[in-house]
C-alpha cells in the first residue's frame, strides 16, 4: 500500500507519515500541484534500490566489454598498443 500526499500535508503532518514509512513501511509519494515529484521511502528500500541500479550497470559495462572483446579478437596485443599510443599523440 502506498500514501499520496502534497508536501504542504507533509510539512503539517510530517512525524506521521515518517513513523507509516519507517514503521510500517508504507511508500509515501508526495506531490506538488497534483504532480508527483518525491517518495518518501524506508532506508532499506534505497538501499536495496541502489543496490539493484550498481548491478544493472556493472551488467552493462560487462555486455560492452564483451563485445569489445569479440570486436577487438581479430587484433594483436602489438596492433592495439600501436593504436593507442597513436591516439595519445593526437
Amino acid at each position: 500500500m502506498q500514501n499520496i500526499i502534497g508536501v504542504t500535508e507533509l510539512q503539517r503532518k510530517f512525524r506521521s507519515y515518517f513513523e507509516d514509512v519507517t514503521r510500517k513501511h508504507t511508500p509515501l509519494i508526495l506531490t506538488r500541484g497534483s504532480r508527483p515529484e518525491a517518495v518518501l521511502i524506508p532506508y532499506e528500500d534505497y538501499l536495496r534500490f541502489q543496490q539493484l541500479q550498481e548491478s544493472e550497470v556493472l551488467a552493462r559495462f560487462n555486455q560492452v566489454w564483451d563485445r569489445l572483446a569479440e570486436v577487438n579478437a581479430a587484433f594483436s596485443d602489438e596492433e592495439i598498443a600501436a593504436d593507442i599510443q597513436a591516439a595519445r599523440r593526437v
